[in-house]
């Protein structure tokens, strides 16, 4: 099984990524150490990536995907999937691969973000992310303002894992 955990920066991603994978004991991988390094200095000044930026990440995202799968193993996977598009091309069809929204209010998020230190993405992008995210019509919708363990324990009870 895939669980993808996706959603707008700041939703915890991928510290509720690590918590469930640990408590799943399965491999988790974030998938923002995928982007290229110039994904990682727009998004660190601020500016939005557009799908032709996004290519190569998403690219090597869904070879992780494919090589999981293919070795029978079980990954949590830490990665926005905004739009419906990105969604699909990661998914391509495989039945292990399940979309788990993180999701809260615009107020929590900014708040978080405007705590979160050391990492790369520009707090000032989280609108423009809102602006363009596109859930899954069958994704897993997991509110964040819990703790992460109890964020992890209502994926593993939704998913029945």
């Amino acid at each position: 099984m895939i669980i993808v955990l996706m959603g707008v920066t700041g939703t915890g991603k991928t510290t509720v990524g690590r918590v469930l994978a640990a408590d799943l004991g399965w491999t988790f991988r974030d998938g923002d150490d995928y982007h290229p390094a110039a994904n990682i200095d727009k998004m660190r000044r601020g500016v939005p990536l557009n799908d032709d930026d996004r290519a190569p990440w998403l690219a090597a995202l869904g070879r992780l995907i494919d090589e999981t799968v293919a070795r029978g193993e079980n990954l949590v996977l830490a990665c926005s999937a905004l739009k419906h598009r990105y969604q699909e091309y990661l998914r391509h069809n495989l039945a292990a691969v399940h979309y788990v929204e993180l999701w809260g209010p615009p107020e929590l998020i900014q708040k978080r973000l405007a705590s979160r230190t050391g990492h790369f993405m520009s707090p000032t992008l989280l609108s423009s992310q809102f602006a363009i995210l596109e859930p899954p019509a069958d994704a897993i919708l997991v509110e964040v303002s819990g703790t992460p363990q109890e964020i992890a324990s209502e994926i593993r009870r939704k998913l029945g894992v």
